[in-house]
């Protein structure tokens, strides 16, 4: 057998030539078929982890994860003070930070971009720090929901684009990590739920028909889902999605007028912020992307 460990109780057996089949794919070798009963105690052992990740785990899932892992693995270093973003690709990213810690002893402070990055990282038994202690970070790791050819990205998906935009600013190193499905030649290419703004909301009205008489398209108030009325973020504004219309826009001279409309919070536009991006595909490897 081999040496790596494995957290996954065990569900159920099944034979399959010279192997034996625990939980969706984990394999370990076995000389002969024979009848087995094993107690409800972890398995410690069994064949190369990432093999079983790639079997147990959707392909998009895999990729986000083989993602996360290198952009922790090559980019944390010990000391190092950590913007944790936001997003499903996240998760990925605080285990394999947490793993590090403990395999390695490092010592980390994480600066989480929302509610849900700070319950990662406690939950992970991370050293949880916030910006007033540490306002200059040595990197942050997010996700994206749209990368161009330049690197501009779309955020703010989950509601955290402002949280998210100020502790990337404070970051030396914006390192973004996906899927290849977040790769696009042009934004709107891909991903069609819009640009996010916040907006304080009373302000929500003007802002909204401002953006569109401004560039057209259409600017949506977000609403929540499970509740009533509209989606409320962590700061407690409103969010408009901008459908913009296809067009070659300047994303930075639109990032700013956006930006200096009355009531406008922050916007979900991300432009020459970042630093590498990586890829993850379904077959384990890694794509990535600089400037």
């Amino acid at each position: 057998m081999s040496t790596a460990s494995c957290l996954w109780r065990v569900k159920k057996w099944k034979f399959s030539g010279r192997h034996a089949e625990i939980f969706r794919g984990c394999l370990i070798s076995t000389n002969e078929l024979c009848p087995v009963k094993l107690p409800r105690p972890r398995i410690t052992s069994f064949g190369p982890t990432i093999e079983v990740h790639q079997r147990i785990m959707s392909s998009v899932e895999f990729a986000k994860r083989v993602a996360a892992v290198k952009a922790v693995d090559e980019y944390v270093k010990d000391n190092y003070k950590i913007g944790v973003g936001s997003g499903s690709t996240i998760v990925y990213a605080v285990e394999r930070l947490a793993q590090r810690v403990k395999d390695e002893n490092l010592h980390i402070v994480c600066v989480p971009t929302s509610y849900q990055a700070r319950q990662l990282i406690v939950n992970h038994k991370l050293q949880l720090g916030d910006l007033d202690m540490y306002p200059k970070l040595d990197c942050a790791i997010d996700g994206a929901d749209e990368v161009d050819a330049n690197m501009t990205l779309i955020k703010g998906g989950g509601g955290c684009l402002t949280q998210e935009k100020i502790v990337a600013s404070c970051a030396k190193q914006l390192i973004i990590v996906g899927d290849e499905s977040k790769e696009s030649h042009k934004l709107g290419e891909k991903y069609k739920k819009g640009i996010p703004v916040e907006v304080i909301p009373m302000a929500y009205c003007p802002v909204q028909q401002k953006i569109e008489a401004l560039y057209g398209g259409v600017a949506e108030l977000r609403m929540g889902k499970m509740k009533a009325g509209p989606l409320v973020t962590d700061n407690g504004n409103f969010i408009l999605d901008w459908k913009f219309p296809a067009s070659d826009f300047d994303w930075a001279s639109v990032n700013t007028v956006i930006k200096m409309i009355p009531g406008v919070v922050e916007t979900g536009l991300f432009v020459n912020m970042v630093t590498k991006v990586f890829y993850g595909t379904a077959d384990g490897t890694v794509k990535e992307q600089k400037i």
